[in-house]
């Protein structure tokens, strides 16, 4: 059954007399993924790292066309693109979760017949049949016809638009985890959706986004310190992960985009082209929420510190990983000029992407020599890789003959952390050639070295 996704306000009754629900016009696209509209140095960098995500099996081509990067939605990832997303939550999750004490993931629904208590706009999905017969059922008058769509509005299911509000629902069951006792907190991934800002007119569906969220209970004394201390943390993790972590900072928020609800907020940011974009939003919501989700009865809701019993504040941790990673693969793209065989001058590109974050950590691949068994040994070793739990990605498939020069050239634009080589020779030696992404230093090792020597080398730099 069709469906359509529908923004309400939150007072229905208000909706216009006219039974048209319209949505919001989407942005202007952009002319193309492989020509903007400004010739500018920026817009070219931009302009080169579109087409990079493309062919480089990032994201799909046809998504980057319509909308422009700096909204920070979900697009059609690549598979490098998703595999890349999943190590930049996977790493979320253990910061925040895994790695410490008194933080619990909890997991709601998208759909909910709740309304939020933040004050904001909603979300509905409503069945498009269910309209279509309201609109066309004869006898109603227009009040009558307007009652009736405001009823089936309000009975429709809520599209989560963040995951502040399951926290703070899941707050009183969470209690007996932790015996009443503050801080602790409640830890979440997943899609929300949000109406596409700047849209006045004709159909359109609320863009998803990837959402990560910490809602952090601690005692009303502490609130602020603890707001700061998450800020430091955020910051420290986004820039761990950086080629230039000068481009992420922090910022207080003082033009009141956060709404009445916080009284502080906090912004990561990071540097574009176009401006800095919030990665991660911290609020410091006090009490006002979670007295609203649970009918404001505070006796049930105080939990202890120390001596005393309080009713704790809320802080809110809010991140937007589709735009982080825009941000990471914007601030590991690196132009620089080379001159190849043939004394021609031009630009290597390289994702100098993190050895934690780098969705193919080698890439395999042979020369001239014994096809078959070349390429025996090249499935040998990449099966040993894989139960390794090194992802590897099997060029010696590749029919077409490639020279090392374009390899190179292919596997950086990647961000492949090493090309592993294996020629004639291999065969009677074990002697393979292992070149290195981020120095281009190649080194002949014994094969049977491979998974060791990148298994320290990946370990070593998470620990930097």
């Amino acid at each position: 059954m069709l469906t359509r996704c529908i923004r309400t306000q939150i007072g229905i009754h208000n909706m216009p007399s006219q039974l048209l629900l319209r949505f919001a016009n989407p942005p202007q696209p952009w002319r193309d993924c492989r020509g903007l509209a400004s010739d500018t140095e920026d817009n070219d960098q931009i302009k080169t790292l579109m087409q990079l995500c493309s062919d480089r099996y990032y994201m799909i081509c046809d998504a980057l066309n319509g909308d422009p990067f700096h909204l920070g939605i979900s697009r059609p990832y690549g598979p490098l693109g998703m595999e890349l997303r999943k190590s930049i939550l996977d790493k979320w999750w253990t910061s925040v979760v895994i790695s410490r004490a008194q933080v619990f993931g909890i997991s709601t629904m998208h759909l909910t017949k709740t309304i939020s208590a933040t004050g904001q706009n909603t979300l509905k999905l409503v069945d498009s049949t269910a309209l279509d017969r309201i609109i066309n059922q004869k006898g109603l008058n227009r009040d009558q016809a307007r009652d009736t769509m405001s009823k089936q509005l309000q009975d429709s299911s809520t599209l989560r638009t963040n995951l502040l509000q399951g926290a703070l629902e899941q707050y009183l069951p969470s209690l007996e985890l932790v015996n009443r006792r503050l801080p602790f907190g409640l830890a979440e991934t997943g899609v929300c959706y949000q109406p596409l800002e700047g849209q006045t007119d004709g159909p359109s569906c609320p863009a998803e986004v990837t959402r990560a969220s910490l809602v952090w209970f601690c005692s009303p004394r502490t609130s602020s310190q603890w707001l700061d201390y998450w800020a430091r943390q955020r910051l420290q993790w986004w820039r761990k992960f950086a080629l230039g972590p000068s481009s992420f900072s922090c910022s207080e928020v003082s033009d009141g985009g956060e709404g009445e609800r916080a009284s502080r907020a906090v912004r990561i940011l990071y540097q574009f082209p176009w401006g800095a974009e919030p990665l991660e939003t911290l609020c410091n919501l006090g009490d006002t929420e979670l007295l609203q989700t649970h009918g404001g009865s505070r006796a049930k809701l105080q939990c202890r510190d120390g001596r005393k019993y309080v009713l704790p504040h809320v802080i809110s941790v809010c991140g937007n990983i589709d735009r982080g990673v825009l941000a990471y693969l914007h601030n590991s793209l690196q132009e620089v000029k080379k001159t190849d065989s043939k004394q021609r001058l031009y630009k290597r590109k390289v994702l100098k992407l993190h050895p934690s974050l780098a969705p193919v950590k080698v890439a395999l691949d042979m020369g001239r020599g014994p096809t078959v068994e070349l390429r025996q040994v090249c499935e040998g070793l990449l099966q040993e890789l894989l139960e390794g739990g090194i992802s590897a990605w099997p060029g010696y498939l590749d029919t077409m003959h490639s020279t090392m020069e374009q390899l190179s050239t292919k596997y950086d634009e990647m961000g492949v952390l090493f090309t592993v080589l294996m020629a004639d020779s291999t065969l009677e030696s074990g002697l393979v050639q292992v070149r290195n992404r981020d120095t281009t230093i190649k080194e002949t090792m014994h094969i049977s070295q491979v998974k060791i020597f990148l298994t320290k080398y990946i370990r070593a730099s998470e620990n930097v």
